[in-house]
């Protein structure tokens, strides 16, 4: 693996340590408040992070992700916790879900970052520039969570 490659694979360590580092100590019931003004809660970021990072994988290889195709229900774009059924995973399911997802990815694709495919509607092509993408779209939900986090404080004193 080249330098590059293994820079890329240490960014999507990192981020997720710092995504799960904002969780941590948190209580389901934190996870479930939606703060007025938000459309989602915390869990439902952390859902939708997991399931970003996998359905590029998936738009661009064509291969099934391995995470239960339910996860579009109660993650996807446009969707709400008012979907969450009693099969949606807790948030400690899913952080123990997250926590193993970029060593899920370094495994399946280290050797395929530069691999050509039919570009996505953003024009990406190969692996490497999707997961350059999803490190973005996570560190925007990273900002969310502390949205949450801080609008669910407040609303606690």
């Amino acid at each position: 693996m080249n330098k590059r490659h293994e820079v890329l694979f240490e960014q999507l360590r990192t981020y997720r340590g710092e995504l799960l580092s904002m969780v941590e100590g948190l209580s389901e019931a934190e996870a479930e408040k939606i703060p007025e003004g938000f459309n989602n809660n915390i869990r439902w970021n952390l859902g939708h992070v997991c399931l970003d990072q996998y359905l590029w994988i998936q738009v661009l290889t064509k291969e099934e992700p391995p995470i239960p195709s339910s996860f579009n229900e109660w993650f996807g774009y446009g969707t709400h916790p008012s979907h969450f059924t009693e099969e949606t995973p807790s948030l400690h399911k899913l952080i123990e879900i997250l926590k193993e997802q970029p060593k899920v990815i370094q495994e399946r694709y280290q050797d395929r970052l530069e691999e050509e495919f039919a570009p996505t509607e953003m024009g990406m092509h190969t692996l490497e520039q999707v997961f350059i993408r999803t490190i973005f779209h996570e560190g925007l939900h990273m900002g969310a969570i502390q949205a949450l986090k801080r609008r669910i404080k407040l609303d606690a004193v």
